[in-house]
């Protein structure tokens, strides 16, 4: 396996061990007359004494001479060195520093200014001091001229996920995250004022400290549940080293990183350093987590009362007990009995109590000169299925140290290693989910095999056959579990250094910014013979898969960021040129062997092979390159004019010669309506009052799989034509393949009032996307290929968003503030190529099956299928009827049945089957009867909170998010209701149709005929829902009582989530979502996947 070599790693480690330590020298100087400083470091709000301050000298060159820290009463006494022209600073964790002159005082009081009470309360949506598009400007809030969204780390450090996304679900508007599986380590979803794409992951980029971080390892390889796990990347960044998040929304916004960005940008900082002497920091987070109660299964009894009555009403014949013993339940076969003779609930026997553990040692410090944060966290979590697990180490350095004046060296480092437990997949299909296989299987079974003598034995059963067969959707999910083996691993190293130089101080700054991102992913299953039952000549047993994947990543920036010097402060102006590359590098395999000589052989190599058993090796190679050119102004006039335009040039080695250099400008501005002459008189309660609009484009690069050629390859061709070979090529020449373009524009206003305790923002965006990508373009067979990636259309998403915040109530004890936004969204196809496939491949000739359609004027993510009415209760009701109601007879006056698919199938439905809508009235359901069901994105979607503060130390925060007015299909319930083979059923089917006359919505049993199940209003559901998401209580510990236990500060909390979820959808989980299926026809399933589970969580922070 090619691993990352260790003599890399050492070099790395020992490269940020000596950044560190560098950091950490304090440089001193000789001078003047030396004398002794005494003082005492004070709140500046409550004057009461700050123990453990860090008070040290400066010289003129802010390097840090000497220090000392204060004693209880927050006094000190600090020899200096030059008190004549040095300074004094003083420095306290979460506090401002400040420094004053030394001269001749001999005592001196330093009153620090708390810099956390502005924090505390902070919630959603820029409102620090300036916005972070991660570019390198430095704009400020209130004149930011796009869209953007940000969160503090405060507002998500009491959540229990161990991915900082997962933590964002509702908080912010536009922004649609899905978590649709509760398992651990599991990837999840993210949209950015909807889906950007037919065909591709739709999710945003992320920037972390100004660099870009992504995954490198090429789409098309796929570690077995490679769709699910597009951002479980995310799992890297540990949350507690998390400062803030910021989110680019619109395309003048994403414009400006080129073609990552068309999706969105996830601006990430993380904390640094800060002065002062060393701080530790302690956090502790415990979770312990439930299950929400699962879909009511039939037990043992039931379903063998069941299987008899299906297998009846399918051919009129009684099922043969003597050939299928698992139903004869007599004790004189006490084989048979003992293991067939049981009420097992699968569900249950495949659920356990979750547990986790966070823990996250941090310390930060420094002086003027040189600023340190470090940090190690160690993850730990216990999935509700048994088989789950995830372990995560992560460590941080991040260094600031000033060369002098006007050179500053920034440096990061990161460190992630990840190991996670899943359940085996047998194949890559929804109906081999571990749960799926627990809902199916035969509850009279048993899990443990019994003896003759009903004694248990520790043997998981595993019969080579019964009634159900033997496949992998019918195994014993109990040995499934335990095991069979499907771990995932990852290491990944990312070292950053930027070199900061002002070239003319405080006019023009140069920074040179490098970043190498290593990152190792692989995967090891086996399926031993002991998981399946299954005669060991048989090739699935003892499978053994190992995948591996590396990727090597070198991104480099270069910015030159312009400030000209001005007395006149009624112009401003801030000009940016930035150039950027990238080099990225992967290669990736898989390597199979399958009934190898033993279980013990757990891992695919040659020596294990046994005669005549499969081996497969299949690799993967990329190696992309891309470079963009960003240009950016921002001029603001009287405080009230702002304007800002850019544009950028992409050129990324995926496209052809024609084509491989996108241009893409964009252009915003705001208008401080407040500002102006006429809006004095209401200065007295509106803070700001502005409007914004933006024009930008944004290019997106084609998937990994669609890519140029620079070496065409060809291929013999294995039919002679007219007795002569030859060769074909093998790729199309994808020369004209162009830019797939976002055109977005944005409208929106600011409203702060009553000193920043009320704000509004509200936005309107429509976004254009143009040639958009699809690999898999219908061609004629003429060329030679039957398809090929192309630019097939043209899609819109449209429109708007709210974010209230508001501070109610407010008193000296007191605080209760209250957060709410909305997102609405609608996406239309506008375009479509004639060659374009505008349906999916499924044909509604079978049960379970829907259609998709990609029409013009239709919204993206439609399904469509039957209207289900019920069932026919008695045969009078199953007469063909026209328009009218009048029966329907053929020539000779003969009553006419309903029938489906005539000719072709002419099935004639009976009573106690499913009745669907004629829409046509002409007898015969067939897809003249297909109607429009539903639309798998929210329409709306948002989150809202309440928080209350007593005297700054008790917290009561709350959170609920929601989403509203979509659907999906509960597959589900179409499992456990269909009643057409040998599965378990829900208790749902106990109300199904047994007799003529029966009135239900439940069809009657029928073994592997009819057509009950059909892809039909039946089983789409709306999902729409309000949750509870985090309700938390914490405590903040008072500083007179952790003084005498040299504890800087110290607080816990306890947080329940998902605490409760109001809607009207029968299944688990109703957050589902088509985002990242990579396919223009997919549409919302809900498979029963494990479900997001009800945590307690318990938090300690403390800091010394």
């Amino acid at each position: 396996m090619n691993r990352i070599n260790n003599k890399y790693i050492l070099a790395l480690l020992l490269l940020m061990s000596t950044c560190l330590v560098f950091g950490y020298q304090q440089v001193y100087a000789q001078g003047g007359k030396r004398a002794i400083v005494r003082g005492k470091v004070i709140d500046a709000n409550t004057k009461l004494p700050l123990s453990g301050a860090t008070v040290i000298e400066i010289d003129g060159d802010d390097r840090t001479i000497n220090g000392t820290s204060t004693d209880i009463d927050g006094n000190f006494a600090l020899r200096v060195n030059d008190p004549e022209h040095n300074r004094i600073s003083g420095a306290y964790i979460n506090y401002k520093p400040t420094v004053l002159r030394i001269k001749d005082s001999a005592n001196i009081l330093i009153a620090l200014q708390d810099e956390e009470s502005a924090l505390n309360d902070v919630q959603v949506t820029a409102y620090n001091d300036q916005v972070d598009n991660g570019t390198g400007m430095k704009i400020r809030e209130r004149d930011n001229t796009l869209s953007t969204a940000s969160i503090q780390q405060k507002e998500i450090e009491n959540l229990s996920s161990p991915n900082i996304a997962a933590a964002l679900e509702g908080r912010l508007p536009g922004v649609n995250v899905s978590v649709p599986t509760g398992d651990p380590g599991a990837g999840l979803s993210i949209q950015i004022r909807g889906t950007a794409t037919i065909n591709g992951s739709g999710n945003p980029l992320i920037v972390v400290d100004g660099m870009p971080y992504s995954t490198t390892i090429p789409s098309d390889f796929n570690f077995g549940t490679a769709d699910a796990e597009g951002y479980a990347q995310l799992l890297n960044i540990a949350p507690s080293d998390i400062q803030d998040i910021t989110v680019l929304k619109d395309a003048a916004a994403t414009a400006l990183w080129g073609s990552q960005a068309a999706n969105g940008v996830l601006v990430i900082n993380t904390k640094r350093g800060k002065t002062g002497k060393p701080s530790i920091s302690y956090t502790f987070r415990g979770t312990y987590s439930k299950q929400p109660k699962s879909v009511p299964l039939l037990d043992g009894n039931q379903y063998s009362t069941l299987i008899p009555e299906e297998v009846a009403n399918a051919g009129g014949n009684p099922l043969d007990i003597s050939a299928n013993k698992e139903f004869s339940f007599d004790p004189l076969d006490p084989y048979w009995y003992y293991n067939y003779s049981n009420n097992t609930n699968w569900i249950d026997a495949i659920t356990q109590t979750g547990y986790s553990q966070d823990h996250s040692i941090s310390m930060t410090g420094g002086g003027q000169k040189a600023k340190y944060y470090a940090s190690v966290g160690y993850f730990h979590q216990d999935g509700t299925t048994i088989g789950t697990g995830l372990d995560r180490i992560t460590a941080k350095v991040n260094l600031d140290y000033n060369v002098s004046n006007r050179i500053r060296i920034r440096s990061n480092f990161t460190f992630a290693h990840l190991n996670r437990d899943l359940n085996f997949l047998p194949s890559n299909k929804s109906a081999y989910q571990i749960r799926n296989i627990a809902y199916n299987k035969m509850p009279n079974m048993s899990i443990y095999e019994y003896d003759i003598y009903g004694n248990q034995s520790p043997n998981y059963f595993t019969p080579e056959s019964n009634i159900q067969g033997q496949y992998p959707s019918t195994y014993n999910p109990v040995a499934l579990a335990e095991n069979a083996k499907y771990v995932q691993n990852g290491d990944r190293i990312t070292p950053s250094f930027q070199l900061q130089y002002q070239m003319v101080p405080k006019v023009l700054l140069a920074t040179f910014d490098v970043q190498f991102d290593i990152n190792n992913s692989g995967a090891h299953t086996f399926l031993p013979q002991n998981a399946t039952g299954r005669p060991l000549s048989e090739s699935i047993v003892n499978e053994a898969k190992a995948s591996d994947g590396d990727a090597y990543s070198v991104t480099t920036k270069t910015n030159f960021i312009y400030t000209p010097k001005s007395n006149d402060r009624n112009h401003q102006f801030q000009a940016l040129l930035s150039l950027q590359t990238n080099d990225s590098k992967s290669n990736a395999y898989n390597v199979l062997t399958t009934n190898t000589a033993s279980s013990e052989f757990d891992y695919p190599f040659n020596g294990s092979r046994a005669t005549n058993s499969a081996a497969l090796l299949t690799s993967t190679l990329a190696d992309v390159r891309s470079i963009g050119t960003l240009l950016q102004a921002q001029y603001g006039w009287l405080d009230r004019y702002i304007l800002n335009a850019g544009v950028r040039m992409d050129g990324n080695s995926r496209f052809g010669p024609n084509n491989r250099y996108g241009f893409f400008p964009s252009l915003s501005a705001r208008w401080r309506l407040s500002g102006e002459n006429f809006m004095k008189k209401y200065s007295g309660f509106i803070d700001d009052l502005s409007f914004r609009a933006s024009y930008g484009h944004a290019g997106s690069a084609p998937p990994d799989k669609t890519v140029w050629q620079y070496f065409n390859t060809y291929s013999p061709y294995s039919y002679s034509y007219l007795g002569e070979s030859g060769v074909y090529s093998s790729n199309v020449e994808l020369t004209n393949l162009k830019w797939q373009t976002l055109v977005g524009t944005n409208l929106g206003f600011n409203l702060w009032m009553f000193k920043n305790r009320f704000r509004i923002d509200f936005e309107v965006y429509r976004n254009r996307i143009q040639d958009m990508f699809y690999d898999d373009l219908d061609i004629p067979s003429y060329t030679g290929f039957s398809s090929m990636p192309a630019n097939v259309g043209t899609m819109d998403n449209q429109g708007w968003e709210a974010l209230l915040n508001t501070i109610p109530y407010q008193t000296k004890n007191w605080k209760i503030g209250f957060d709410l936004n909305f997102a609405s969204n609608q996406n239309i196809i506008r375009s479509i190529s004639d060659f374009y496939p505008r349906t999916n491949v499924e044909s509604l000739d079978a049960n379970g099956k829907y259609k998709t359609f990609l029409q013009v004027n239709n919204p993206f993510g439609s399904f469509y299928g039957f209207k289900y009415l019920g069932v026919y209760s008695t045969k009078d009701q199953t007469v063909a009827r026209d328009a009218a109601g009048n029966q329907i007879t053929d020539p000779n006056g003969n009553l006419l049945y309903m029938r489906f698919q005539y000719p072709s199938i002419d099935y004639v439905f009976q009573p106690g089957d499913a009745k669907y809508a004629d829409i046509n009235h002409d007898g015969n359901i067939d897809d003249k009867d297909v109607v429009y069901l539903g639309n798998g994105l929210p329409k709306i979607t948002g989150g809202f909170g309440l928080n209350v503060t007593f005297k700054d130390r008790l917290k009561l925060i709350t959170f609920f998010d929601y989403k509203l007015d979509y659907d999906i299909v509960n597959a589900a319930d179409m499992a456990t209701t269909n009643m057409y083979s040998f599965d378990n059923q829900s208790t749902a089917v106990l109300g199904r149709w047994r007799n003529p006359g029966d009135v239900t919505n439940i069809p009657r049993a029928l073994y592997k005929k009819g057509y009950n199940w059909l892809g039909s209003s039946r089983y789409v559901q709306d999902a729409s829902y309000v949750r509870l998401q985090a309700v938390t209580l914490r405590y903040t510990f008072q500083p007179k009582l952790l003084n005498k236990l040299n504890i800087r500060s110290a607080s816990c909390y306890v947080t329940v989530e998902n605490l409760y979820t109001w809607t009207k959808y029968k299944g688990q989980n109703p957050d589902v979502s088509i985002i990242g299926n990579n396919s223009p026809f997919a549409y919302p399933v809900d498979n029963a996947l494990t479900p997001p589970s009800r945590n307690v969580l318990l938090g300690i922070n403390l800091s010394f």
